[in-house]
């Protein structure tokens, strides 16, 4: 199974005073199922996850729906406040749903970078672990020394970095990240989604640029905790959805060690299929 482990839909009407501005034309409309089918069908993919973008319940809920009426969205990363007083209580309600595989609180936008390192977040991280649920940590750079304390702090909850930490590709910059997320897949419950790179690539959208990044992830994760995803819409500032599919691959042939079939098979949709508790195909 080809899994897409990242991908959006939004209605602008839901998102006043809420990113994409207006001056971000490639993205500003509203994107649904019916638009990314075709991207799907080109590239083979059978499967997709369906990640949050606003901190709201009622777009987790939005995307609930939206999830039973389209079969190959066969996931939803949600979104909850982890230091609301009864944040276990409503993973609790949501996760009733068999298609919420995840929360995200959006880390990136909060402007404490230490924000997930308080025992505050302990009782909503508890109630994921217990209904199986993945952290997708949307996180910075300079985020990451806080994601590994709290990480550290809960070895039975199922970890994603979301597209690599966004590193600082366009400035050529590997040190400190690669240091940082060392330390995080050295944690065994920790993965991490080859995803969203180009669109940090600024200029250097090729896989000269991208290359290092790319191979210190699979350097430090291996090939079966490492997820492709688009990050469509959001792709459509940098590229095609073909086309970093394409680049993706090509990345992938250039790492060492080699991968082996069964280790790209992994990449590009097994990991995420075993991370997310996806439904099969058949």
């Amino acid at each position: 199974m080809k899994v897409d482990s990242h991908q959006h839909f939004w209605r602008l009407a839901d998102r006043e005073g809420q990113w994409p501005p207006a001056s971000l034309q490639a993205i500003y409309r509203d994107f649904g199922p019916e638009d990314l089918a075709p991207h799907l069908q080109a590239t083979g993919i059978d499967a997709t996850v369906l990640v949050q973008s606003l901190p709201s319940i009622d777009d987790t809920r939005w995307m609930l729906a939206l999830a039973e009426r389209t079969p190959w969205v066969r996931g939803v990363v949600g979104w909850v406040d982890f230091k609301a007083a009864d944040a276990a209580a409503q993973i609790d309600a949501l996760a009733h749903h068999p298609l919420l595989k995840g929360l995200r609180p959006m880390l990136q936008d909060l402007p404490e970078d230490n924000w997930i390192d308080d025992p505050a977040c302990s009782p909503a991280a508890e109630a994921m672990q217990r209904h199986g649920l993945v952290f997708d940590a949307l996180v910075l750079p300079r985020q990451l020394p806080a994601l590994c304390r709290f990480a550290a702090r809960h070895p039975r909850l199922n970890l994603v970095i979301d597209h690599a930490a966004k590193p600082l590709i366009a400035r050529g910059e590997l040190e400190p990240w690669r240091n940082d997320i060392a330390a995080l897949a050295a944690l065994p419950q920790v993965h991490c989604k080859l995803s969203g790179l180009l669109t940090e690539a600024g200029e250097r959208r090729d896989a000269a640029a991208l290359s290092p990044y790319a191979q210190a992830l699979w350097t430090l994760f291996g090939p079966r905790r490492l997820l492709w995803g688009s990050d469509w819409p959001v792709l459509r500032l940098a590229a095609d959805y073909a086309d970093w599919w394409q680049l993706a691959h090509q990345l992938a042939r250039q790492f060492h060690p080699v991968p082996q079939p069964d280790d790209l098979q992994a990449l590009f949709g097994g990991n995420a299929a075993r991370l997310y508790r996806l439904a099969s195909t058949t």
